[in-house]
Order: C-alpha cells, then structure tokens, then sequence
C-alpha cells in the first residue's frame, strides 16, 4: 500500500526549524559593496521576529520519469526505490533539505519504510532539531513500522549529548509503545546519561527500581553507577556499590577497577591505589594499559616523572605491554611543565619504536603550543600530523583556531575554521564569537558575514556582548545609535 501526503503528518520546515541565514541575510550576496553597520540593520530586520516569517522548503527535483510505456499496455507510476532515498540522503547535510527532500518522496506516494526514517532521524539528533524527530517516531508509531532498539539507543545518546536529560527518561518509557523490547543495553545507556547529565539521584532512582523493570543489573550498570559516585567525590558510596556489586555475584571488570584506581591517584593516594592492583589480581583480573597510565598519572601529579617513567618498564615486565595512553601521560607531564622539546623527543623515540602517534597525543603538543602562543609551532605539528596519515579532530581545529584567536591572528583562525567546516566538524560557540569580534574590529565585513552564515547554519546563537562589539564597530562613536540597536537585539533575542 502507498502513502499519501495526507496520511503522514508532513513536517513543517518553517516552523520546527530556525530561517537560514540566506533568507534572514539578503545582504549576503552583495556584502561587498555594503558597510558593516548596513549589514547589521538589515539582519536585525529580518531576524527580529523570525517566526513571522514564511521560510519556503527547499525543493528536491526528482529522477525524470521514465519513457511511457506502449498505448495497449496500462502504464504504471514507478516510485523510487528504498535505497534511492537514502542515497539523496547521504548527499545532504542541511537538516532543512533533509526534512523537505523527505516531504518530496512522500508527495511522490513513496513508503518510507524502518530504513529511511531511522536515517532521517539520526541526521536531525546529530543536529539538535528533535521537534521534527517526535513527528517523525509519532508517523512511525501511526503506520506500526517495527523500530530496533538501536534506533532509540541512538536517540538517548544524542538527548544526553544535549543535555536533555527528561527527554532521554520520556524516550525510554515510550519504547514499549513502539512494539521495541527494551534491554539491558538500552537501560544502561540512559543510566549513563543521567549520570553524565548530573542527575545521579535520578540514575540511583532507576537502578534501584531495575529488578522492577526485568532487567538483572550487570558490570556495566555497577560500573556506571560507581563511575557517577566518584565524579560526585562520594569514595564510601562507590565503595559500598562496588561490596553490592560482589554480593550479587556480579564480576567486577577492569574497567571498574580503573574507576576506582583513577578517583584514588587524582586524590593522591598512590598506596591505596597500588593496592587495588593486588585486589585484582585476586579475583583474576590483570591491568592493563589504562590501569598503569592512571598510576602514572598519579605519580606525575605528585612530580614523580622518573617513577612514572620507569612505571613503564615494570609494566612491560609484567606482561603488559606499553600503549599510546602511556606515552600520552608522559608527554602531558613534560608539556604541562613546559618543556616541549623534551615532549618532542618522546614524540621521536616512540615514532623510533614504531608506534604510530594518534590524534590525542599530537593535540597534548598542539594544546600546550597553543597555550604558550606558539601557534606557528603547533600548525606545523597539525602539517606533519596529516603527513602521518593521521586526521585532526575536532579537538585539534578547536585548539588551532582558538590559539589564533589568542595571538589576534584572526584570518589564520578564519583559515582553520574553513578547513573545520570543510572536515564536517562544529566549533564551539564561544570559538565563533572569539573570532567575530576579532574580524569586526579589523574591519573585515566580509569575513563577518561568513562566519555569521556558517553560525546560523549550525543553530547557534550570537551572544549579546560580541553583538554589542560588532554593532559599535559599526557604528563607531555613535553611541547612541549603537546602544540603541543593542537593546533592540537583546529583545529580539529573548
């Protein structure tokens, strides 16, 4: 059976998501010939009441129909196929045409099916817009789609990442709703979240209620649950979880030993520490790289590098064979002391052992660089890292562009932010401001306008004191034009 336009609730672009910055900025093509203060009076108007105004979806062309069929044979209307869908889905990364480019297929009287929603829903979480997600699982639920629990996992993930805690908890309890079997995966992963969104009481509230829900509590839940009491600073509550953790017979892993071994070296307590080690090897655990680089860690924050370092070998002789992590914990504690060539010796020697360095441990050198203002030295680690085969992530543009932004070398950080953009990763807010300041008070209208546009792209808000730097730039000694746009803009934001 095909689905009309009239039996899936349509997503409404213009309203569940922000106006583009072309359609809020029509002075973009022709900033060039404008003044800065032209173009902030023209984005203040059309961006003051964005809700008045009717965004028009983007429209998706369709494959040409194919050639009509003989007269004496009744001709049929060939749809696109499944996996066409999600192929022009792939090609897209606004979640604006995403939402019409689905709108369009749905016109044309193609069935979504479990395949092309859960794509759809997954770009939009990865972008924030869950207004037309709850649409799209609400059309699911409406035509009975089965829905894997992936699919929701997936979802809580992205709430947690948000910070929307409540939303994960509602998603979780709907599951049900949607013929989904909710497991102990699913169960331990919003667990996780509440935890990493500092509703601990809430996580404590659910695990105790486990045996309630049919789900027997594993590692993992203990692990998670250990993991939140500790970042809490609660040692005797983590303890306690880790005795009921035993009396269940639940093993503790690895993992939930480096929790513990972690929380003791970051408070100093090295002995207690190392005798977590001989607990393990009672119940048959042996620790592996992490459990010594916490150790190292702990010895190099009580400036004990040489023990650290020979912590190495001891590890190797237990059978433990030194990893990047290891290495990392060293080279952290020779840059953090500034002592960067040393850090770039280490770097050498372990390239010499043939270890391939990674994306984290290029950044500790990139990080510290860019602290110290060398950021000329850290864009040459970023050249030689790429040489290596070996990817900057966000991270390591975020690191860059800021250290530019620190030496006021703001078009070197428009460059980066470029190259950033290009790689698909997002930089932070305060990162985009930095540098519109930074471009607005050299003048640089242009730059300006770009950054806004890839701001408005991303769904991030300008904040009001790089608003107010930007308008006086504008207007320069006009105080009182510009304190008046300011307030005009503070009340358009709220």
């Amino acid at each position: 059976m095909f689905v009309g336009a009239a039996e899936v609730p349509k997503l409404d672009v213009a309203t569940t998501v922000s106006p583009p910055l072309k359609t809020l900025h029509p002075m973009i093509t022709s900033r060039r010939s404008r003044s800065l203060n032209e173009t902030l009076s023209t984005f203040l108007l059309h961006h003051s009441n964005p809700f008045t105004n009717n965004i028009p979806s983007l429209s998706y062309h369709p494959p040409h129909p194919t050639r009509p069929k003989p007269p004496h044979k009744p001709s049929k209307k060939l749809l696109p196929k499944p996996i066409t869908f999600i192929t022009d889905l792939k090609e897209i990364q606004n979640p604006d045409e995403a939402l019409s480019l689905f709108n369009d297929y749905t016109q044309m009287g193609f069935k979504h099916d479990y395949p092309s929603y859960s794509s759809l829903i997954y770009k939009l979480a990865r972008c924030r817009n869950f207004e037309p997600v709850k649409t799209l699982l609400h059309s699911i639920k409406h035509h009975n789609i089965q829905c894997r629990e992936a699919l929701f996992i997936g979802l809580i993930l992205h709430y947690g990442k948000s910070q929307l805690p409540e939303e994960a908890i509602n998603l979780f309890q709907q599951m049900t709703s949607f013929n989904c079997v909710r497991t102990l995966q699913s169960f331990n992963t919003l667990l996780n979240v509440l935890v990493d969104s500092g509703r601990l009481e809430k996580a404590n509230e659910m695990f105790k209620c486990a045996s309630k829900m049919g789900f027997k509590p594993n590692s993992v839940s203990f692990n998670v649950m250990i993991k939140g009491w500790l970042e809490r600073g609660e040692w005797e509550q983590a303890r306690r979880m880790f005795g009921e953790m035993l009396e269940r017979g639940v093993e503790p892993s690895v993992v939930t030993y480096n929790c513990l071994v972690g929380y003791l070296c970051k408070k100093g307590d090295l002995d207690r520490a190392k005798g977590m080690l001989d607990d393990m090897a009672k119940k048959g655990q042996k620790p592996n790289a992490v459990t010594y680089s916490l150790l190292m860690g702990g010895l190099c924050s009580l400036d004990k590098y040489n023990e650290a370092k020979k912590m190495m070998f001891d590890m190797e002789y237990r059978g433990c064979k030194p990893q990047m992590v290891n290495y990392g914990v060293l080279m952290n504690d020779l840059a953090k002391r500034g002592l960067i060539e040393e850090a770039k010796a280490l770097l050498h020697q372990m390239k010499k052992k043939r270890f391939k360095p990674d994306v984290v441990t290029y950044n500790i050198l990139i990080n510290y660089l860019c602290k110290d203002g060398r950021v000329a030295e850290a864009y040459k680690i970023l050249v030689e890292m790429q040489v290596q085969g070996c990817e900057p992530n966000a991270a390591t543009y975020r690191m860059m562009v800021d250290g530019f932004c620190r030496v006021q070398d703001f078009e070197g950080g428009l460059k980066l932010l470029n190259a950033m953009l290009a790689s698909k990763h997002c930089p932070r807010l305060e990162t985009f401001c930095c540098l519109i300041r930074g471009l607005a008070k050299c003048g640089k209208v242009d730059d300006v306008c770009f950054v806004l546009e890839a701001m408005e792209k991303k769904k991030m808000r300008f904040d009001l004191h790089s608003w107010e730097v930007l308008v006086r730039e504008a207007f320069g000694e006009d105080h009182g034009s510009a304190s008046s746009l300011v307030t005009e803009l503070i009340s358009a934001h709220q």
